[in-house]
């Protein structure tokens, strides 16, 4: 919380108390806490969400599914229905929408783990709500009040992904849409934001980690991070992953693939499969030190 004496760059009281009182934190010790498909989301837990950015047939999804439950993962995250940069596609570079809502299905049922996928449409929300467990809102739809309003009325789960340009008083002013229609189980992912220098001509965003404990003086919503979309680039990764942890993240959100180069979406910032598996193991010793439970 802040008071008078300690106002925040871009955040008043006054908005606090009018523009997002339902996001705001009531007290300093306010966080939320929640069941998600059986994983505990809040203070002191850290979910794992892992898997490839587009789910490109089902007997990849399924092996995907099934190794990143292995190695602790909570829930396996997978894109059907993507806001790619640009409008062209090739056979390999494409959307399987709803078909690939079917096979994250099947891999749901196979691997018995929970899903999280994203929202583009709101045409779609009904067939997307079917399967997944977490409905996921990606950058670009931030601020796109409509759909973030018929998400928040299906009372399902829902990630809000921080716009790469936004504020921390835009982010909260949109996750307000969710909660003013009673959906209370909103989690917040910082993913990387723009900035003149990125340390890499292939990466387009910084991954502020400065958001997390900065976004927990003001909400009492989970934080979430997303290291492999904010750095584009494979072997920054598990360090970020890793600092996330140790910062306080609330969860955190992975790109994985089994053959990274050949991906057929972002190939330069997924992790294989033992990647994986020695990372979530570091994660976990560095959970303990931190009092945070990671994955499964």
């Amino acid at each position: 919380m802040i008071d008078n004496s300690t106002p925040g760059k871009d955040i008043s009281l006054s908005d606090i108390q009018s523009k997002f009182p339902l996001a705001s934190k009531k007290n300093h010790d306010h966080f939320s806490s929640f069941l998600i498909a059986g994983v505990q989301f809040g203070r002191g837990f850290c979910p794992v969400f892992a898997g490839p950015n587009m789910v490109e047939s089902e007997k990849l999804i399924k092996d995907i599914a099934i190794n990143v439950k292995n190695s602790g993962a909570s829930f396996l995250r997978g894109g059907a229905f993507k806001p790619l940069t640009f409008p062209y596609r090739s056979t390999k570079y494409n959307e399987s929408r709803e078909k690939g809502i079917e096979w994250l299905d099947k891999a749901k049922s196979f691997a018995k783990i929970p899903v999280i996928t994203e929202v583009m449409e709101e045409k779609f929300i009904p067939l997307i709500s079917e399967v997944a467990d977490i409905l996921q809102i990606g950058t670009r739809n931030m601020q796109n009040y409509p759909l973030l309003t018929a998400c928040a009325k299906t009372q399902k789960p829902i990630m809000l992904k921080r716009g790469f340009g936004c504020s921390l008083r835009d982010w909260l002013g949109a996750a307000e849409y969710l909660l003013i229609e009673g959906n209370k189980r909103i989690i917040l992912c910082e993913r990387g934001i723009v900035a003149p220098h990125t340390h890499r001509s292939s990466s387009r965003f910084l991954l502020d980690l400065q958001v997390v404990p900065a976004a927990q003086e003001f909400t009492h919503l989970p934080i979430i991070t997303d290291p492999s979309h904010a750095c584009f680039w494979r072997p920054w990764v598990s360090q970020l992953a890793k600092a996330c942890v140790a910062v306080g993240s609330n969860g955190l959100m992975l790109e994985v693939h089994p053959d990274p180069p050949n991906a057929a979406v972002d190939p330069l910032q997924a992790i294989n499969y033992l990647e994986f598996h020695d990372l979530m193991k570091d994660l976990k010793l560095i959970g303990e030190v931190c009092k945070t439970k990671v994955g499964t």
